[in-house]
């Protein structure tokens, strides 16, 4: 029995990654990662662009099969992935968006659904009539209406601005909360890993750099010297040691 930062206890890990291996052509991006997710626990994945993080995340998915070595992989049965972009069929309406793919008349799990994300009322409407923050909230509905043990979300926040970032980062807080998946959410932004994380890796020409345990407890404020001292080590990890890279780090 281990455990697992956030408090969650398990018999055995809901993601085991062992020795996973992925070249493309002369260039290795991943080289004998080894990671273990425990059941319900919630961690991001930070990295400088080209450290290997979406191709990890595309391993887990089951996007990707073309690992090498002896890299094994392990993920729960139900696995759901939310993008940067919502990716929504753009001729369905957004209660179609929610339910596209699941067996029989799932009307009702979907409308349930739209109500966790505050868009009850919203069914009939189309994508294009959405703002780009409710987007990816059909997004997130349509994720966590097939009940995942495993939460992947790539960036799904990148393209929104600062204030529905916010939100959406209280929203999915609450949402993996009540839902208790596992999480492996991938971004640039070390603030939004500390806010959303119970434990946070830096991925660093392949390999795990540097890990730590988010011992905050939530709602968390970045003026928490706690946030901050995490918040440096982090940065000095990615190699960033002013405020001048922080800013082109965001960019």
């Amino acid at each position: 029995m281990a455990t697992y930062a956030g408090g969650v206890t398990a018999l055995a890990p809901a993601v085991r990654v062992s020795g996973l291996r992925r070249v493309y052509g002369e260039r290795t991006v991943l080289h004998d990662l080894d990671l273990d997710i425990a059941p319900g626990e919630f961690v991001a994945l930070l990295g400088q662009s080209g450290s290997g993080k979406s191709t990890l995340l595309r391993a887990l998915a089951g996007l990707d099969q073309d690992v090498d070595g002896e890299g094994r992989v392990s993920v729960p049965a139900k696995v759901s992935v939310v993008f940067q972009d919502a990716r929504l069929l753009p001729w369905q309406r957004v209660l179609a968006n929610v339910t596209l793919g699941l067996p029989g008349d799932q009307a009702e799990h979907g409308m349930a659904s739209l109500s966790e994300v505050g868009l009850a009322g919203r069914e009939p409407a189309w994508p294009n009539q959405l703002s780009g923050g409710e987007q990816q909230r059909v997004a997130l509905a349509r994720s966590l209406v097939r009940e995942p043990e495993l939460l992947l979300a790539d960036e799904p926040f990148g393209a929104l601005d600062a204030l529905t970032r916010i939100r959406m980062h209280e929203l999915l807080r609450r949402l993996c909360d009540r839902h208790r998946p596992a999480v492996l959410l991938v971004t640039h932004d070390v603030d939004e890993a500390i806010v959303l994380a119970d434990r946070v890796l830096v991925l660093a020409e392949g390999r795990i750099a540097a890990e730590r345990d988010i011992d905050i407890d939530q709602p968390r404020d970045s003026a928490d010297p706690r946030f901050a001292e995490i918040r440096s080590a982090l940065l000095a990890a990615l190699g960033v040691t002013t405020e001048t890279d922080t800013k082109a780090d965001k960019a």
